[in-house]
Protein backbone atom coordinates (compact mmCIF):
# COMPACT_ATOMS: atom_id res chain seq x y z
CA UNK A 1 0.00 0.00 0.00
CA UNK A 2 3.03 2.19 0.95
CA UNK A 3 4.48 1.86 -2.26
CA UNK A 4 1.08 2.37 -3.97
CA UNK A 5 0.81 5.50 -2.38
CA UNK A 6 4.13 7.03 -3.59
CA UNK A 7 4.01 5.52 -6.72
CA UNK A 8 3.79 7.93 -9.88
CA UNK A 9 0.09 5.91 -10.41
CA UNK A 10 -0.51 6.10 -6.32
CA UNK A 11 -0.02 9.84 -6.35
CA UNK A 12 -2.05 10.87 -9.43
CA UNK A 13 -4.66 8.75 -7.94
CA UNK A 14 -4.72 10.42 -4.92
CA UNK A 15 -4.89 13.75 -6.04
CA UNK A 16 -7.54 12.78 -9.03
CA UNK A 17 -9.89 11.65 -5.96
CA UNK A 18 -9.04 14.52 -3.71
CA UNK A 19 -9.36 16.62 -6.45
CA UNK A 20 -13.45 14.65 -7.43
CA UNK A 21 -14.34 15.55 -3.96
CA UNK A 22 -13.33 19.06 -4.26
CA UNK A 23 -15.07 19.83 -7.79
CA UNK A 24 -18.36 18.32 -5.85
CA UNK A 25 -18.17 21.29 -3.00
CA UNK A 26 -17.59 23.66 -5.40
CA UNK A 27 -20.73 22.44 -7.32
CA UNK A 28 -22.77 22.55 -3.92
CA UNK A 29 -21.13 26.16 -2.83
CA UNK A 30 -21.30 28.08 -5.92
CA UNK A 31 -24.99 27.35 -5.96
CA UNK A 32 -25.55 28.14 -2.75
CA UNK A 33 -23.88 31.49 -3.52
CA UNK A 34 -25.74 31.57 -6.72
CA UNK A 35 -29.20 31.95 -4.27
CA UNK A 36 -28.51 35.46 -3.44
CA UNK A 37 -28.60 36.41 -7.38
CA UNK A 38 -32.34 35.07 -7.37
CA UNK A 39 -32.87 36.69 -4.08
CA UNK A 40 -31.97 39.70 -6.42
CA UNK A 41 -34.06 38.95 -9.10
CA UNK A 42 -37.06 38.31 -7.09
CA UNK A 43 -36.13 41.70 -5.04
CA UNK A 44 -35.42 40.13 -1.99
CA UNK A 45 -31.59 40.39 -1.85
CA UNK A 46 -30.74 40.88 2.08
CA UNK A 47 -34.46 39.25 3.21
CA UNK A 48 -33.64 38.18 6.94
CA UNK A 49 -36.29 37.02 9.66
CA UNK A 50 -35.42 38.83 12.59
CA UNK A 51 -35.29 35.54 14.60
CA UNK A 52 -32.19 34.17 15.07
CA UNK A 53 -33.48 30.21 14.12
CA UNK A 54 -32.12 28.78 11.23
CA UNK A 55 -34.47 27.74 7.99
CA UNK A 56 -37.07 30.72 8.86
CA UNK A 57 -40.23 31.34 6.14
CA UNK A 58 -38.97 35.27 6.12
CA UNK A 59 -35.32 34.36 5.35
CA UNK A 60 -33.94 35.06 1.37
CA UNK A 61 -32.77 31.98 -0.10
CA UNK A 62 -29.09 32.86 0.28
CA UNK A 63 -29.72 33.24 3.76
CA UNK A 64 -31.40 29.68 4.25
CA UNK A 65 -28.57 28.51 2.26
CA UNK A 66 -25.80 30.05 4.84
CA UNK A 67 -28.05 28.00 7.29
CA UNK A 68 -27.62 24.87 6.17
CA UNK A 69 -23.71 25.46 5.03
CA UNK A 70 -24.02 25.91 8.84
CA UNK A 71 -25.69 22.55 9.91
CA UNK A 72 -24.10 19.95 11.90
CA UNK A 73 -23.88 17.39 8.96
CA UNK A 74 -21.61 20.35 6.86
CA UNK A 75 -19.30 21.42 10.14
CA UNK A 76 -18.35 17.63 10.08
CA UNK A 77 -17.63 17.75 6.74
CA UNK A 78 -15.52 21.01 6.88
CA UNK A 79 -12.35 19.33 8.48
CA UNK A 80 -12.62 16.38 5.76
CA UNK A 81 -12.71 19.20 3.19
CA UNK A 82 -9.88 21.36 4.77
CA UNK A 83 -8.14 17.83 4.68
CA UNK A 84 -8.70 17.17 0.91
CA UNK A 85 -7.66 20.75 0.27
CA UNK A 86 -4.30 19.80 2.20
CA UNK A 87 -3.54 16.80 0.32
CA UNK A 88 -4.55 18.02 -2.71
CA UNK A 89 -2.06 20.83 -2.90
CA UNK A 90 0.73 18.38 -0.95
CA UNK A 91 0.52 15.51 -3.84
CA UNK A 92 0.45 18.78 -6.39
CA UNK A 93 3.39 20.11 -4.98
CA UNK A 94 5.03 16.25 -5.27
CA UNK A 95 3.76 15.50 -9.13
CA UNK A 96 4.99 19.06 -9.79
CA UNK A 97 8.41 18.16 -8.39
CA UNK A 98 8.62 14.74 -9.59
CA UNK A 99 7.70 15.48 -13.29
CA UNK A 100 9.88 18.25 -13.36
CA UNK A 101 12.83 16.18 -12.23
CA UNK A 102 12.01 13.14 -14.39
CA UNK A 103 11.51 15.92 -17.36
CA UNK A 104 14.95 17.26 -17.02
CA UNK A 105 14.95 19.76 -14.56
CA UNK A 106 16.27 22.82 -16.33
CA UNK A 107 17.51 21.44 -19.25
CA UNK A 108 13.93 19.62 -20.07
CA UNK A 109 13.63 21.36 -23.37
CA UNK A 110 16.99 20.01 -24.58
CA UNK A 111 15.42 16.49 -24.84
CA UNK A 112 12.29 14.90 -26.52
CA UNK A 113 9.62 15.23 -24.66
CA UNK A 114 5.61 14.86 -25.13
CA UNK A 115 4.82 17.27 -22.44
CA UNK A 116 5.94 19.48 -25.76
CA UNK A 117 1.94 18.01 -26.77
CA UNK A 118 0.77 19.22 -24.19
CA UNK A 119 -2.00 22.17 -23.36
CA UNK A 120 -0.99 25.49 -21.99
CA UNK A 121 -3.33 24.26 -18.47
CA UNK A 122 -1.02 20.81 -18.45
CA UNK A 123 2.32 22.57 -18.32
CA UNK A 124 0.92 25.39 -16.00
CA UNK A 125 -0.91 23.47 -13.23
CA UNK A 126 1.29 24.57 -10.32
CA UNK A 127 1.02 27.98 -11.48
CA UNK A 128 -2.56 28.10 -11.67
CA UNK A 129 -2.69 26.14 -8.27
CA UNK A 130 -0.55 28.97 -6.59
CA UNK A 131 -3.31 31.46 -7.93
CA UNK A 132 -5.64 29.69 -6.59
CA UNK A 133 -4.44 29.41 -3.07
CA UNK A 134 -4.88 33.20 -3.56
CA UNK A 135 -8.35 32.59 -4.13
CA UNK A 136 -8.60 30.54 -1.07
CA UNK A 137 -7.23 32.91 1.21
CA UNK A 138 -9.14 35.51 -0.05
CA UNK A 139 -12.32 33.30 1.35
CA UNK A 140 -11.03 32.21 4.22
CA UNK A 141 -9.97 35.32 5.42
CA UNK A 142 -13.38 37.38 4.04
CA UNK A 143 -16.06 35.19 4.47
CA UNK A 144 -15.06 31.47 6.44
CA UNK A 145 -13.53 33.10 9.44
CA UNK A 146 -16.53 36.12 9.56
CA UNK A 147 -19.19 33.18 9.15
CA UNK A 148 -18.24 29.40 10.10
CA UNK A 149 -15.17 30.55 12.15
CA UNK A 150 -17.80 32.59 14.24
CA UNK A 151 -20.32 29.92 14.19
CA UNK A 152 -17.84 27.38 15.80
CA UNK A 153 -16.23 29.81 18.37
CA UNK A 154 -19.84 30.17 19.74
CA UNK A 155 -20.43 33.64 18.28
CA UNK A 156 -22.63 35.37 16.03
CA UNK A 157 -21.94 35.02 12.37
CA UNK A 158 -22.22 38.42 10.36
CA UNK A 159 -24.73 38.67 7.68
CA UNK A 160 -24.26 36.80 4.48
CA UNK A 161 -25.65 39.64 2.26
CA UNK A 162 -23.61 42.49 3.87
CA UNK A 163 -20.48 40.57 3.48
CA UNK A 164 -20.89 40.11 0.20
CA UNK A 165 -21.48 43.83 -0.61
CA UNK A 166 -18.96 44.74 1.41
CA UNK A 167 -16.57 42.96 -0.17
CA UNK A 168 -17.65 43.04 -4.17
CA UNK A 169 -18.44 46.67 -4.17
CA UNK A 170 -15.18 47.67 -5.04
CA UNK A 171 -14.59 47.05 -8.91
CA UNK A 172 -10.97 45.81 -8.25
CA UNK A 173 -11.77 42.70 -5.93
CA UNK A 174 -14.55 41.74 -8.54
CA UNK A 175 -11.81 42.21 -11.05
CA UNK A 176 -9.32 40.21 -9.25
CA UNK A 177 -11.96 37.42 -8.68
CA UNK A 178 -12.46 36.99 -11.71
CA UNK A 179 -9.06 36.30 -12.86
CA UNK A 180 -8.68 33.88 -10.43
CA UNK A 181 -11.77 31.95 -11.26
CA UNK A 182 -10.01 32.04 -14.71
CA UNK A 183 -7.59 30.60 -13.42
CA UNK A 184 -9.70 27.97 -11.48
CA UNK A 185 -11.49 27.34 -15.20
CA UNK A 186 -8.03 26.42 -16.45
CA UNK A 187 -6.84 23.91 -13.81
CA UNK A 188 -10.40 22.40 -13.20
CA UNK A 189 -10.89 21.80 -17.24
CA UNK A 190 -7.53 20.13 -17.27
CA UNK A 191 -7.79 18.50 -13.63
CA UNK A 192 -11.40 16.94 -14.87
CA UNK A 193 -10.31 15.04 -17.57
CA UNK A 194 -6.99 14.14 -16.15
CA UNK A 195 -8.64 12.56 -12.96
CA UNK A 196 -10.85 10.18 -15.43
CA UNK A 197 -8.06 9.49 -17.40
CA UNK A 198 -5.72 8.44 -14.40
CA UNK A 199 -8.57 5.51 -13.70
CA UNK A 200 -8.27 4.25 -17.08
CA UNK A 201 -10.86 5.81 -19.23
CA UNK A 202 -8.64 7.51 -21.45
CA UNK A 203 -9.81 5.86 -25.07
CA UNK A 204 -10.33 7.79 -28.06
CA UNK A 205 -14.21 7.53 -27.52
CA UNK A 206 -14.43 8.87 -24.24
CA UNK A 207 -11.46 11.12 -23.96
CA UNK A 208 -12.94 13.61 -25.94
CA UNK A 209 -15.86 13.82 -24.48
CA UNK A 210 -14.69 13.75 -21.44
CA UNK A 211 -12.44 16.95 -22.75
CA UNK A 212 -16.01 18.91 -23.28
CA UNK A 213 -17.60 17.64 -20.01
CA UNK A 214 -14.68 18.90 -18.24
CA UNK A 215 -14.85 22.12 -19.68
CA UNK A 216 -19.10 22.32 -19.13
CA UNK A 217 -18.40 21.90 -15.47
CA UNK A 218 -15.41 23.96 -14.93
CA UNK A 219 -17.60 26.87 -16.31
CA UNK A 220 -20.74 26.20 -14.77
CA UNK A 221 -18.67 26.22 -11.61
CA UNK A 222 -17.14 30.06 -12.54
CA UNK A 223 -19.96 31.13 -14.08
CA UNK A 224 -22.09 30.47 -10.69
CA UNK A 225 -19.01 32.15 -8.46
CA UNK A 226 -18.74 35.16 -11.17
CA UNK A 227 -22.33 35.68 -11.20
CA UNK A 228 -22.88 35.93 -7.06
CA UNK A 229 -19.67 38.53 -7.26
CA UNK A 230 -21.07 40.69 -10.17
CA UNK A 231 -24.57 40.39 -8.54
CA UNK A 232 -22.83 41.98 -5.21
CA UNK A 233 -21.10 44.56 -7.28
CA UNK A 234 -24.22 45.64 -8.89
CA UNK A 235 -26.31 45.45 -5.12
CA UNK A 236 -23.66 47.49 -3.24
CA UNK A 237 -23.09 50.07 -5.54
CA UNK A 238 -26.12 50.76 -7.44
CA UNK A 239 -29.11 48.73 -5.10
CA UNK A 240 -28.03 48.59 -1.21
CA UNK A 241 -25.96 51.53 -0.86
CA UNK A 242 -29.25 53.84 -1.14
CA UNK A 243 -31.42 51.18 0.81
CA UNK A 244 -32.53 50.08 4.40
CA UNK A 245 -29.07 48.16 4.26
CA UNK A 246 -26.77 51.30 3.89
CA UNK A 247 -26.27 51.70 7.47
CA UNK A 248 -25.16 48.44 8.52
CA UNK A 249 -22.86 48.19 5.63
CA UNK A 250 -20.98 51.34 6.83
CA UNK A 251 -20.75 49.30 10.48
CA UNK A 252 -19.33 46.47 8.61
CA UNK A 253 -16.37 48.31 6.29
CA UNK A 254 -15.97 50.76 9.34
Amino acid sequence: MANFLTSSIGKKFIQSVSGAFLIMFLLLHGTINFFSVLDSLQGQFGKVAPDAFPYTHGDGWFQLGCDFMSSPFIKVMVPILALGFVIHILYGVWLTADNYIRRGGLKRYEVPSKAKNDSWSAKNMAILGILILGLLGFHLTHFWAKMQLQEFLGAEAQNPYMLLVATFRNPWVVACYIIWFVALFLHLEHGFWSMFQTIGWNNKKWLPRLRWIGRIVAALIVLLFVATAVNAFIEGNFETASSQYTEPLISLLG
